[in-house]
């Protein structure tokens, strides 16, 4: 999985775990893609700081994963619905179109 796309999954799952400090400097540093630089500057401390506090946010995110396993059992779910629609479609009819339709909604639901 690439990396700003593992990132953005950890932090939407566990990001509510982490405070509101740590929140602030990962949404600058991943979502909103400011430099280490810019957001030291916003928030008055060293870059070194900053780059600190990305790295150990990574692991604990990482480390609620390892434990946890949400976002690979999101990722199996969204694939399991893209497997029935698959399925569906290739059965076509009414009773395709009613599987499609519940595939669709699991794939909103997530």
């Amino acid at each position: 999985m690439e990396r700003f796309v593992e990132q953005t999954y950890l932090y939407d799952f566990y990001g509510e775990l982490l405070t509101q400090h740590q929140r602030q400097i990962y949404n600058d540093y991943v979502l909103d893609n400011l430099s280490i630089s810019e957001i030291a500057d916003e928030n008055g401390i060293s870059r070194q700081a900053v780059h600190d506090q990305i790295k150990k946010i990574d692991r604990i995110l990482a480390g609620y994963e390892e434990k946890l396993h949400l976002v690979e059992k999101f990722i199996d779910i969204k694939g399991y619905a893209g497997d029935i629609a698959r399925i569906a479609k290739e059965l076509g009819g009414d009773e395709g179109r009613k599987i499609i339709e519940l595939a669709r909604s699991i794939d909103k639901e997530l």
